[in-house]
Parts: structure tokens; C-alpha cells; sequence
């Protein structure tokens, strides 16, 4: 066996013997996911917050590399982005809730413009095998997108944090599943 295979069977094995920290990190993330569920308000705002801090960081970061540009006008695109990603950021912590309506505003859109691309591609593809299942998972990602914005802006109390709750429950379960199977 080459040295690379033993290097991989090594990493698997390092890693079959943490299978514990697997399944705790999924039930943690499960609770997490139900604590979640439980308030979607409070969810929803904390995704504004952590969206809030990552366009803080994203706008000092180019603000920071506008003044590595050599260019002036270079330098001056890097220097209003960074600022407007900053600006973005303080706005998501100063008004929480209205950022909340804007970010789920954006998803629904997001949601119908990806479902569009996803039937423009299984049509194109409709001699394939399969392609119906692209066209099933590209109607309900439109209605999906037409739903959410549909009940807008109210429902930007909560959108938002039920899908923080929905990928925390599938996270949980994955981590779970990969820690039983790292068992076996």
C-alpha cells in the first residue's frame, strides 16, 4: 500500500476513534435547533447579528486591503466597498428587525431567481434521464420564494430563523449519523 493510503487509513482511524464528539456535537446542534424552533423571533435576530458581524469584518478587511492598492482608482472602489459593507453591518445591528425584512426580502427573491435558473436548466436538459426531479426541485424552490414573499415583510419575524433552526436540526442529525457510522 502506498504511503498516501497509509496516511488516509491513519486520518480515518484518528478520526473513528472521536465518533463521541460526533454525536455530542449533533445532539448539542439538535438542541440548539430546538431552542431555535422554540422562539424564531430571538433565531431571527440572531442571524441578523451574525450576518450583521460578518459584513463588519468583510468591510474592514477591504478597507484594509484598499490602502495595499497601487492604484488610486483601485484603491477608491476597495475603500467604498469596505464602507459600504461596514455601514451594511452596523445597520443590521442598529435596526435589527428592518434588516431582518430586507434580508428575507432578498431570499425570497434569491429563492425564485435560483428556482427560475433551476427550470431553465432542466428544460434544457429534458431528453436526460432524471431531468423531471430538477424540474420538481425547481418548482418548489419558486413557490417556496413566492410563499416567503408573499407574506412579507411580516413574516420576516421569523423566516430567517426557522431556517437557522432547520439547518441546525440537519446538521445535528448529520453529525449524528456520521459519528454512528464512525462507530461501526
Amino acid at each position: 500500500m502506498s504511503l498516501q493510503g497509509d496516511t488516509l487509513k491513519d486520518a480515518i482511524g484518528r478520526t473513528r476513534d472521536k465518533w463521541g464528539w460526533f454525536v455530542a456535537l449533533g445532539v448539542l446542534l439538535l438542541i440548539f435547533g430546538g431552542i431555535a424552533f422554540g422562539n424564531l423571533f430571538i433565531a431571527t435576530v440572531a442571524s441578523v447579528y451574525v450576518v450583521g458581524w460578518l459584513m463588519l469584518m468583510a468591510g474592514a478587511i477591504e478597507i484594509i486591503h484598499a490602502f495595499g492598492v497601487k492604484t488610486w482608482g483601485r484603491f477608491f472602489y476597495w475603500l467604498l466597498s469596505g464602507l459600504l459593507y461596514a455601514v451594511a453591518g452596523f445597520f443590521a445591528f442598529d435596526n435589527p428587525l428592518l434588516a431582518s425584512a430586507v434580508l428575507t426580502l432578498l431570499l425570497a427573491i434569491a429563492l425564485v431567481a435560483s428556482g427560475l435558473l433551476r427550470a431553465w436548466v432542466a428544460y434544457n436538459h429534458r431528453p436526460e434521464q432524471g431531468w423531471g426531479w430538477l424540474l420538481a426541485a425547481a418548482i418548489i424552490t419558486i413557490l417556496l420564494g413566492l410563499i416567503i414573499a408573499m407574506g412579507w415583510p411580516v413574516n420576516s419575524l421569523w423566516v430567517l430563523g426557522m431556517f437557522l433552526a432547520i439547518d441546525l436540526i440537519f446538521q445535528g442529525w448529520s453529525f449524528i449519523a456520521i459519528g454512528l457510522a464512525l462507530k461501526r
